[in-house]
């Protein structure tokens, strides 16, 4: 048999090394970047009669009615116990998984927000379900394991294994108060890890987030992702909130940050980034589009495809039934077009 000249075959070896990197780059280019909304709401606006239309007046899916806008992605939240207040309840496992297959049925990627609480849990507050206030530490822990295994493992059940779930909502100062405040990390690191645990117990390709508010205040995200480095908490992607109105700025006046943010959040930790909510204000459409457009273009420009995706929050969650200001739906019933941004 003859032999292949020496540079022959290092010329072939290249040519395959450089065929498989590159279908190596396109596999990861075909992950289509994340575009889509919470809508934690919707099914207790249908319950009490609340009607979506299209541009043309024409009734319409509200689930629909995104898709059309660009959008791909559903964010869920769940709480523990809730009441049934349409504003501050529902979100039950049961409510949560009948919505997940209807998202996943028209096409959607779900996301999953554990709030570890019977109603919403953020920034200012972060209040233990009523169930396990008395619990000691150790049994916190357990609970957090259990809770999130169980509304994990029973969505793969029904046939959604979602693509993202989010261990706390917007934590800057901890979860479960105070036993997992930032005031004592060494606990806030293993609550953080069980739920991380009990994620990949159902299924490994599952990605966890961890969620903090203010993308654009990028000291605040140093100081917690530091801590919980120190602290070896283990997740998949770092979430972000960003709402200039709730600063009382313009987007245009702290976009140049939340870009550095990003950037600094996806080199620093070495992991994938994502805005998990973002809005503005439903009375200025114009505003709230260029917003838009500038959040998804600056969570594009993350380098190596570290920006994985925007998500509005309640954008269906019309003024008129939620009394919130930060909807992109208009008094009529239909989409705002601020929306529109979600199509680029």
């Amino acid at each position: 048999m003859r032999k292949l000249p020496f540079y022959t075959l290092l010329f072939l070896s290249l040519l395959m090394l450089n065929n498989s990197l590159s279908f190596a780059q396109k596999k990861q280019k075909e992950i289509p970047f994340a575009k889509g909304a919470d809508v934690g709401w919707l099914p207790q606006m249908e319950a009490t009669g609340y009607k979506f239309y299209d541009s043309d007046g024409n009734e319409k899916d509200c689930l629909q009615l995104l898709k059309d806008r660009g959008m791909n992605s559903i964010r869920l939240r769940v709480f523990v116990n809730p009441n049934d207040d349409k504003a501050s309840g529902h979100c039950s496992k049961e409510e949560t998984i009948t919505m997940a297959l209807r998202a996943q049925k028209m096409g959607m990627r779900v996301m999953i927000d554990f709030h570890y609480s019977d109603s919403w849990a953020d920034p200012s507050k972060q209040n233990k379900p009523a169930a396990w206030v008395n619990h000691t530490f150790h049994e916190l822990l357990d609970d957090v394991y259990k809770h999130t295994f169980d509304v994990i493992s029973s969505l793969k059940k029904a046939g959604v294994t979602p693509e993202w779930v989010q261990i706390g909502n917007e934590i800057p100062g901890g979860m479960l108060w105070p036993d997992g405040s930032t005031n004592n990390w060494v606990q806030l690191g293993q609550l953080l890890n069980k739920g991380y645990d009990a994620v990949k117990k159902v299924d490994q390709k599952i990605k966890v987030i961890v969620h903090v508010d203010e993308g654009n205040n990028n000291a605040k995200f140093r100081t917690f992702f530091d801590n919980a480095t120190a602290q070896k908490v283990r997740y998949d992607v770092i979430g972000l909130s960003y709402y200039p109105y709730w600063i009382k700025k313009d987007y245009s006046e702290t976009i140049a940050d939340l870009q550095f943010n990003l950037n600094d959040m996806a080199s620093r930790y070495g992991k994938e980034v994502m805005i998990v909510e973002v809005g503005g204000e439903d009375d200025k459409i114009q505003n709230t589009y260029e917003l838009l457009s500038a959040t998804i273009k600056a969570v594009k420009n993350v380098p190596n495809n570290k920006g994985i995706g925007v998500l509005y929050w309640e954008p269906q969650g019309a003024r008129s039934w939620s009394h919130y200001a930060l909807s992109a739906w208009l008094p009529d019933g239909k989409p705002s077009p601020a929306l529109d941004a979600f199509k680029e």
